[in-house]
């Protein structure tokens, strides 16, 4: 019979920050839709955290809070404190598209990197001649 290895400090951190990112978020678009559609929108905000931060989306995570923050700064500031709420669900969702278009933007960045490092290792050196 195997051993089961607990979860990494890092992986429980990521599923713990993911469920309170998405939850507030889930809370926040529950708020717009309406007061009965909180705790449905909470909890299916929880769920997709908690699966998100288990697969290690971290970076889509945190550009989430960022876009939230921000919305509701923005909204704050040109509508006032009844509106927070609704540009910090919109700023959320803004949020998580650009993080997703960044990170792809990112990942194929270092793939051209890791080919063009490699096809520098296969290619044949030119010999140095001396004068």
């Amino acid at each position: 019979m195997t051993a089961i290895n607990r979860p990494s400090r890092r992986a429980i951190f990521d599923v713990v920050f993911g469920v309170l990112v998405m939850g507030t978020v889930g809370a926040l678009i529950g708020t717009i839709l309406g007061g009965s559609s909180i705790p449905l929108a909470s909890g299916l905000g929880l769920a997709l955290g908690a699966v998100v931060g288990f697969l290690g989306g971290r970076r889509f995570l945190v550009s989430i809070l960022v876009g939230a923050v921000l919305g509701g700064l923005l909204a704050w500031v040109i509508a006032g404190m009844e509106k927070v709420s609704f540009g910090a669900g919109a700023g959320a969702a803004m949020g998580g598209f650009l993080g997703v278009q960044i990170s792809m933007l990112l990942d194929m960045r270092a793939a051209r990197k890791a080919m063009e490092a490699e096809e520098r290792a296969a290619s044949p050196q030119p010999a140095e001649t001396k004068s």
